[in-house]
């Protein structure tokens, strides 16, 4: 049971015009409940029906995620953050209620999406399961700091198509103009819904942050519209329950001149049990629109505080022949052929060729980027492998580092691959006590049938854990040393 929280009285006064006092003093008594807590299944690598056959909880359903779960309390007697199919990038943990922004934008695979204020990544990985492998996923955090946190889920999670930036909204918007298929901004907010999760949140909350952040959203918006292409969809997400940053946000979004243009219209989200729609009526000229919209409440929903607006652009985009869209998204001419592109793989990353012919998959030569000896794998689009002027802290699936003529595979490599996908194998049960092992760091040992020597896969069942350098028996641990269970 949460303990009791002193909500300021201005806070108290606002919400009763919303919600109507008896509804307020049910929200206000819901803050003393214990918090729902949630994880979604990454469908990169196993379906959720899948999971459940071997998940050591109990689970149930989301209603609206299909691959979220509700954990329950037993889960903090074997907290999921420390089981190795964690390490395995299996799942998120994340807040019920986060989960609908990602959920409710219709990505497909081919699209090219925008996370617009990505960190620490809970949004962008669901993108990214969403494309399986196909289109490109632009993450942006204008911190760099936080982007560190958004590095290592996307990585954990084995996505390679994914760029991560770290810059102001306006000069991406300058570098992709009519770009992006699907666009989602969680914004930055006063954090209303956080209330039953963070006293903090409430000590710090003023009726003047309420206008403060809508300001702040209101300065990333235009910039967002910019870079949707005509016929794109883009959501607009909070965690509060401010007027003036939710349906007040989103109609400024539709008054702007360029919204016209695009013919920039609301979609209905379903309302699911317990969700509350937009009010028109609690932002001056409210279009009725706004009821579209959504808010969860957590006397409502098995969840925090969150609100969702989806839009879409109705001038649909000049047609493009799709023999001209490559699988990632892009624009381009055809592939060479494979054994040239064999030829000049090896002609110009001989040490990353060798390697390269251990893992079953093609390789475009003209992808690989070498910067002082960190070799990435770079979209195919060349205004996203390029990005000259920007701050980009990972262009696509960075491959690892060569040293000294001899190429070591990173930890983001080791994480897109698979017993189908890579030659020499250690496929631990999730019983045996050296997949604890490994993810500590130590050396393991192994028989001769289990592996051969030279690099190798160390993999929980079917799933991947990192690398290691088999001989003599043993195995040289090369676990990334971040990412170890301590």
């Amino acid at each position: 049971m949460a303990e009791k929280r002193t909500l300021p009285d201005s806070f108290k006064q606002e919400m009763i015009k919303m919600l109507g006092e008896e509804e307020y003093l049910r929200y206000e008594a819901c803050l003393r409940e214990s918090l729902q807590h949630g994880l979604r299944v990454n469908t990169g690598r196993m379906s959720a029906e899948e999971f459940r056959t071997i998940s050591p909880w109990q689970l149930d359903q989301i209603p609206w995620c299909k691959n979220g779960f509700y954990l329950s309390e037993d889960a903090l007697l074997t907290p999921p953050s420390r089981h190795p199919y964690y390490y395995a990038g299996l799942y998120y943990l994340q807040e019920p209620s986060a989960m609908l922004p990602a959920a409710a934008l219709p990505v497909e695979p081919g699209d090219r999406v925008l996370d617009l204020c990505a960190a620490p990544g809970g949004k962008s990985t669901a993108l990214a399961e969403k494309l399986n492998g196909e289109g490109v996923l632009l993450c942006n955090d204008i911190s760099a700091s936080r982007a560190k946190a958004l590095i290592k889920n996307l990585e954990l999670f084995g996505v390679r198509n994914a760029v991560v930036t770290a810059e102001e909204p306006e000069r991406l918007a300058a570098a992709f103009p009519d770009y992006f298929d699907k666009i989602l901004i969680d914004a930055p907010c006063s954090g209303e819904g956080m209330f039953r999760k963070s006293a903090s949140m409430i000590s710090d909350w003023t009726i003047e942050k309420r206008a403060e952040y809508a300001a702040i959203q209101r300065s990333i918006l235009p910039h967002a519209l910019r870079m949707l292409r005509p016929g794109g969809m883009l959501l607009y997400s909070t965690c509060t329950y401010a007027p003036e940053e939710d349906e007040g946000s989103v109609q400024f979004l539709l008054d702007l001149p360029e919204a016209r243009e695009k013919g920039l219209k609301l979609e209905r989200i379903p309302l699911l049990e317990g969700f509350l729609p937009g009010n028109p009526e609690w932002i001056p000229n409210g279009s009725q629109e706004l009821e579209y919209t959504v808010h969860l409440i957590p006397h409502r929903v098995r969840g925090e505080g969150h609100f969702a607006a989806l839009l879409r652009s109705e001038i649909p985009e000049e047609a493009k022949s799709s023999k001209d869209r490559n699988t990632d998204g892009s624009f381009s001419g055809r592939r060479s052929s494979s054994v040239r592109t064999g030829v000049l793989l090896q002609k110009k990353h001989p040490e990353f060729a060798s390697f390269a012919a251990r893992i079953r998959r093609d390789w475009d030569p003209e992808r690989l980027v070498d910067q002082n000896g960190y070799l990435s794998y770079v979209p195919e689009d060349r205004r996203l492998r390029e990005l000259r002027n920007l701050r980009v802290l990972r262009r696509g699936l960075f491959l690892g580092e060569v040293k000294k003529n001899r190429f070591e595979p990173s930890q983001a490599l080791a994480m897109t691959l698979s017993p189908d996908s890579f030659d020499n194998c250690l496929s631990l049960s999730p019983s045996d006590e050296r997949v604890i092992r490994y993810l500590r760091g130590e050396t393991l040992e192994y028989a001769p049938q289990e592996a051969e020597e030279g690099w190798v896969l160390v993999t929980l069942g079917r799933l991947p854990l990192g690398f290691g350098k088999a001989a003599n028996g043993q195995i040289k641990n090369k676990y990334l040393p971040g990412w170890r269970m301590t």
